[in-house]
């Protein structure tokens, strides 16, 4: 006899501006014109899930500046991360990065923003979802993955993937200090890019010496940086692989900070990449934000994001 599909265990109330299922992504599949996608905050992601007992790539939800309001329909185990958007159990405020014990009907919500962008809810055994190309992240351009390829709304139930690890095991935390170093106006450390040198010399030193305000046109595909314009040698090159990250500088000279459903292939030049451990943090920037570039090696680069993965490490349970 087969096993039975588990059953919903979160409703949503309501959905919040802008709540999808998002997972690690879509790997391999950019020759084809499909971005990686996934969370924006990869490193929350992956928190949210083994603080629960999930694998670290297990589908959970992202919620953008706001949050939902869900109802749990049975007990569940349940992590937040990432962004403070003001998580409530009942009223009462949720600790973040902590896995937690919700009964039938308990009321968790967001009260509203308190800093950062993108917050990340995770459920012990996964979210189910549709999934496309492998992935059950939410890729809303073409409408693939998540809930039928949309954000959530009111009256959708949550059903888990899988049944929940055993055992349950509520407390476990992700103290501060293992987290990446959040801050409402980050240095990003960049390694030179394959085009650095099409940048004028002086260009090169105002990259990391200005502050670049994140500007209105900013979504999950990259974020345009304002400021003083670059000077570029070459406006547009052959087209060439991206990824996220990378820092492309178009001809009218304002920087574009490539994110999680950035375009797999442009020709504007690549004169910077964001270090993979630095990348939690661009994350949760928003339109108005201040940032700055700190160039540093690529071997310093790796070493940040071992110490960084070692503190995922710590999460995981004892075999």
């Amino acid at each position: 006899m087969s096993e039975a599909a588990p059953a919903p265990v979160l409703h949503v109330e309501a959905a919040g501006p802008f709540t999808t299922i998002q997972d690690l992504g879509r790997s391999g599949r950019r020759a084809a014109g499909v971005p990686p996608g996934g969370a924006m905050d990869r490193f929350a992601l992956s928190a949210a899930n083994l603080l629960v007992g999930n694998p670290e790539g297990a589908a959970a939800l992202e919620c953008a500046l706001g949050g939902p309001a869900l109802v749990a329909l049975r007990g569940c185990l349940v992590a937040v991360t990432g962004a403070d958007l003001g998580a409530a159990l009942n009223g009462r405020p949720l600790p973040g990065w902590t896995g937690l014990f919700l009964s039938a009907g308990d009321r968790l919500t967001f009260e509203g923003r308190r800093w950062g962008a993108r917050a990340y809810l995770a459920v012990a055994g996964g979210l189910a979802a549709d999934r496309w190309l492998g992935s059950a992240s939410t890729y809303l351009l073409v409408g693939r993955g998540g809930v039928h390829g949309r954000m959530l709304k009111a009256g959708d139930e949550l059903t888990p993937a899988a049944p929940a690890p055993r055992p349950l095991v509520a407390g476990r935390c992700l103290p501060e200090p293992l987290r990446p170093v959040y801050r409402s106006e980050p240095e990003l450390s960049v390694v030179p890019g394959p085009h650095q040198d099409h940048l004028t010399a002086a260009s090169r030193r105002q990259l990391l010496a200005q502050a670049w305000t994140v500007s209105r046109d900013a979504d999950r595909m990259g974020y345009r940086l304002d400021g003083a314009p670059l000077a570029v040698k070459v406006e547009e090159l052959v087209s060439f692989g991206l990824a996220m990250g990378a820092v492309q500088v178009p001809p009218a000279g304002q920087p574009i900070l490539l994110m999680a459903d950035h375009q797999t292939a442009g020709g504007y030049p690549v004169v910077a990449g964001v270090s993979r451990a630095d990348l939690p943090l661009a994350a949760q920037l928003l339109p108005g934000q201040q940032v700055r570039f700190r160039q540093t090696t690529v071997e310093a680069a790796q070493a940040a994001w071992r110490s960084l993965r070692a503190s995922l490490d710590t999460l995981r349970a004892p075999r």
